[in-house]
């Protein structure tokens, strides 16, 4: 449970008693206590027994107080639960909906009792929404298309949120006296962008064969259920408060492996192997890899001897898509994947000179802890006005400090001096070329203008790459997962001409974004495209999400010498795109 988690838990309770009509200035104390637990640099599950720091913290009074360590026993709070059960949990999911604010859901619960994205697609086809005040055609379109964007991704939880979700459940599970081992499988193990449910599996003593009653109630009386969907005799399934639907099995040592297996998928790869074991004399299932003639077992308690058996290599989870691991592995040449241990540096993070909430220095001394060699600070362009962005002035005056910064390090980290620059609607950049040619780091990103054709973005990034100063392209396809699909644009030509001019394409490991996805990663290697994974980062806890990122890169089969940022520093800077004439002397 990181703070993220719990603002949103403080800013769902604001919108649900907007909903249920209640005093504004309560409505108000939950919103801004929101806003001070995503803004506060206090880890809040440390801080949470002592109630002293909590209130020091700006907009926690008493009552917020306790409202966060209810959070940080159980997941939950009260009054959320309170509200839920009067409107129900759908009524969540009716708030995702773009542009649906309480104050309309408000409307729609008090005129037709509509609290669920289903209710109100059939209020839609009945006719009933556009009774209701204010509800013109063009506004119902709009609904409606909201809604049929909401169901393309419905059901789907970003990585982050089912990683949380299961450490969670592991410290809970690891608490009972019986249980040894809890892993993850399904698509959070082979690291999905997006997961539709939780798969683990728990191993030890009270996992054995009639040994689980006390086991299966001890699942089943976990604080973050929301509703029991089944408790059997070695499984537990239920719903948690965002939704996720979770499946806890219990499985007795001896099987472990194959289980693993089984579950962690893809389907599509189960079933290659499973043929693969039929033609050898096998049949592999969730218990066990068995001869077919007398149904003996000869491997079940781990992978890696299930895959051996096999005459393969085990496969890392990540390339588990039958996209040619059986083949790769069976002739012993799978690739050593990138680790998180490879990366030196990450070159892609703000500060408080715009919307970042840490200093120049606070982020070195965070890169340092994280066991990075370099960092580049790339604040916004004045383009974004609501971050604060530097216009040149401010950006060659910012650039100064991180030298000065950088001085004052002692060695112990190189800070290259960058900046986040604007691709503007017609493919220029947001910052004169002066400006930008004195920066060690100059990424192009596009902020604004998503509703462009696809020639028309395809044109407007081609002309942002042809600037000399540009070495690295940010997140590339404007995508939020979950939230926003990916901008129209001819990305095999953009490919193509980034690596002929040098240009690196950038993986950025932030979880809501994870651009480019595994699949453009794939085909940004086979164009021979640079690639830099970089976290974009906000705030120094941001450098923990680099393990997202690196989850995709290892999706796309990527080794370390596939990124370059597991070069050293001199190394990185000399494998971009060369400098411009004016920027050679730093």
């Amino acid at each position: 449970m990181d703070n993220a988690t719990m603002a949103r838990l403080l800013e769902q309770t604001a919108d649900l008693l907007e909903i249920d009509g209640a005093d504004s200035f309560r409505i108000r104390s939950y919103r801004r206590a929101a806003e001070a637990v995503e803004q506060t640099t206090v880890d809040l599950m440390d801080a949470s027994t002592d109630t002293a720091r909590l209130l020091a913290i700006p907009g926690v009074g008493k009552s917020m107080a306790a409202n966060l360590q209810a959070i940080a026993a159980t997941g939950t709070m009260p009054l959320r639960d309170e509200l839920l059960a009067k409107y129900g949990i759908s009524m969540l999911e009716l708030m995702k909906l773009p542009g649906m604010g309480p104050k309309t859901i408000a409307l729609f619960w008090s005129a037709a009792k509509v609290n669920s994205i289903d209710l109100l697609a059939e209020a839609i086809e009945s006719g009933k929404l556009a009774e209701l005040p204010r509800m013109g055609q063009k506004q119902i379109e709009k609904i409606k298309k909201g809604i049929d964007d909401y169901r393309r991704s419905a059901g789907r939880f970003r990585i982050d949120q089912a990683q949380e979700a299961a450490d969670r459940l592991e410290l809970y599970l690891l608490a009972f006296h019986g249980f040894e081992r809890v892993t993850p499988a399904g698509s959070l193990r082979r690291g999905r962008e997006t997961a539709g449910d939780l798969d683990l599996l728990v191993t030890g003593p009270a996992c054995a064969p009639q040994k689980t009653a006390e086991a299966v109630e001890y699942v089943a009386a976990y604080p973050g259920i929301a509703d029991l969907i089944v408790k059997g005799e070695n499984k537990v399934s239920f719903h948690i408060a965002s939704g996720m639907q979770v499946d806890v099995r219990l499985l007795p040592n001896e099987c472990y492996g194959a289980a693993l297996q089984y579950f962690t998928g893809s389907k599509a790869h189960n079933v290659s192997l499973r043929q693969r074991a039929l033609k050898m004399g096998y049949t592999l299932s969730e218990w066990s890899l068995a001869r077919l003639d007398d149904e003996s077992v000869v491997a079940s308690a781990t992978e890696e001897e299930i895959y051996a058996k096999l005459g393969m290599d085990w496969t890392p989870p990540e390339m588990r898509e039958c996209l040619g691991e059986i083949e790769a592995a069976a002739a012993h040449s799978l690739p050593r994947l990138i680790e998180e241990s490879d990366i030196r540096g990450d070159v892609h993070m703000h500060t408080t000179a715009t919307d970042g909430r840490n200093s120049i220095r606070e982020m070195a001394e965070a890169a340092i802890a994280r066991g990075h060699q370099y960092i580049a600070i790339t604040d916004h362009s004045k383009a974004l006005a609501m971050t604060f962005g530097l216009d040149e002035k401010r950006a060659l005056e910012h650039m100064q400090r991180i030298k000065e910064v950088e001085r004052e390090m002692e060695g112990r980290i190189r800070i290259f001096t960058g900046i986040e620059v604007d691709i503007l609607s017609d493919g220029a950049l947001d910052l004169d070329d002066e400006v930008l040619a004195q920066m060690d780091v100059v990424i192009a990103s596009i902020h604004s203008r998503f509703d462009q054709s696809r020639e028309e973005t395809t044109a407007r990034v081609l002309r942002a790459l042809e600037n000399p100063n540009v070495r690295i392209l940010g997140h590339p396809t404007g995508r939020q997962i979950l939230r926003r699909e990916p901008i129209a644009i001819d990305l095999g030509a953009v490919m193509r001409r980034a690596a002929e001019l040098g240009v690196a394409m950038e993986h950025n490991a932030s979880p809501e974004r994870l651009d480019l996805s595994d699949r453009d990663l794939r085909l940004a290697r086979e164009l021979g495209c640079k690639i830099a994974i970089n976290t974009d980062a906000h705030d120094t806890r941001d450098f923990l999400k680099l393990k997202y990122g690196i989850r995709q890169l290892r999706r796309a089969w990527l080794e370390p010498k596939d990124v370059l940022n597991t070069l050293r520093a001199d190394e990185f800077l000399a494998a971009l795109r060369p400098r411009t004439q004016a920027s050679a002397v730093r």
